[in-house]
C-alpha cells in the first residue's frame, strides 16, 4: 500500500501547476496506518484519512518555525474507504493528499468543501 500510495502523491504533485508544485513539495508526506493514540485523544477521528500538522506557508513567512510542516496519510483508513479497490484508493489518496494541501495553503474546511476537496 504505501508504494502504491508514494508513487500517486508524487503523480499528484507532479500534476499540480508549476506555480504551486514548489510550495507543496516544501511539506513532507508521510505514511501511517492509522491515527495513533495520541491523536485520538487529542480529538483526531480514528477513521481520519489524512491529517495536516505545522504551520501553513501563509505562517512561515518570516517567522520561526519549531516543527516543519507536515501531512500524514493513514493508508489503511484510506484503504478501508476505497474498499480495497485499487483504482478508489489512488483517488482518496488524490483527494486527501490535494485537502491537507489545501490547509497547508491556508484554506479552512469550507473553502476545500467549495473545491470538492472534502
Amino acid at each position: 500500500m504505501a508504494r502504491m500510495a508514494s508513487f500517486e502523491v508524487s503523480r499528484v504533485i507532479e500534476a499540480l501547476p508549476s506555480s504551486v508544485q514548489e510550495t507543496a513539495k516544501a511539506v513532507s508526506v508521510v505514511f501511517d496506518k492509522k491515527p495513533r493514540k495520541y491523536l485520538t485523544q487529542e480529538g483526531i477521528e480514528p477513521d481520519t484519512m489524512g491529517l495536516f500538522e505545522g504551520p501553513s506557508c501563509m505562517d512561515q513567512e518570516g517567522a520561526v518555525v519549531e516543527l516543519p510542516p507536515q501531512i500524514t496519510l493513514f493508508l489503511e483508513n484510506i484503504w478501508d474507504e476505497a474498499e480495497a479497490d485499487e483504482a478508489r484508493f489512488r483517488e482518496e489518496i488524490r483527494i486527501t493528499l490535494l485537502h491537507e494541501l489545501g490547509h497547508y495553503l491556508g484554506y479552512d474546511e469550507l473553502d476545500l468543501t467549495e473545491r470538492d476537496l472534502e
